[in-house]
């Protein structure tokens, strides 16, 4: 949960009578009157910052405010550069592209799975192209198939206009496990 500066409250800016008191050392003091816990914060030269404001009393301690803002950012940052996002790659295909073509194309889309991403496959008609819909479909469920060792299938080929479209997911663990047994036989082959 990210807390706003807005949101945290500091000394004077405490609005609860009563608040629990975690010291500067981190121990417990207790549930105390809030102006208490302001003139112990006082005395140590530090803050009262409220880190529990949905609490009945309100959760405060007693710490450096400038501190407390700078671990915080640093922590959201480092939790920012562990995300990943994942992204929605397209495909794109035609009912007679020829089957090197196609595994091309199947090759692309497994990199992307394996990467974790989703891969969504197009398939467009053109004028009277439409009536080769059914030899399309054909042709998405033989992809579908292929990819199921990498892939799970989100949501089955379906036209939509002139356009026939199919959604896979990575099924992740399945696209680590395999690089990791490519790295045994790497060092299998070194030795």
């Amino acid at each position: 949960m990210v807390v706003e500066d807005k949101e945290v409250r500091i000394n004077n800016r405490i609005r609860a009578r009563e608040v629990r008191l975690i010291g500067a050392e981190g121990q417990q003091v207790g549930i105390v009157p809030t102006w208490d816990a302001l003139k112990m914060a006082e005395e140590a030269g530090l803050d009262l910052v409220e880190v529990g404001g949905q609490a009945v009393p309100p959760v405060c301690r007693i710490m450096d405010y400038g501190k407390f803002k700078y671990q915080r950012k640093k922590r959201q940052q480092e939790a920012r550069k562990r995300q990943f996002i994942v992204q929605l790659k397209e495909v794109k295909i035609r009912y007679k592209t020829d089957d090197h073509d196609l595994a091309t194309k199947s090759r692309q889309a497994k990199e992307f799975l394996m990467e974790g991403h989703k891969v969504k496959y197009v398939m467009f008609f053109k004028g009277r192209e439409v009536q080769f819909a059914g030899l399309g479909l054909q042709t998405m469920e033989k992809i579908a198939a292929e990819m199921m060792e990498v892939a799970t299938l989100e949501r089955p080929p379906r036209m939509e206009g002139r356009l026939l479209a199919m959604y896979l997911a990575s099924k992740g663990p399945v696209a680590k496990k395999k690089d990791a047994e490519g790295d045994e036989d790497a060092e299998d082959q070194d030795e």
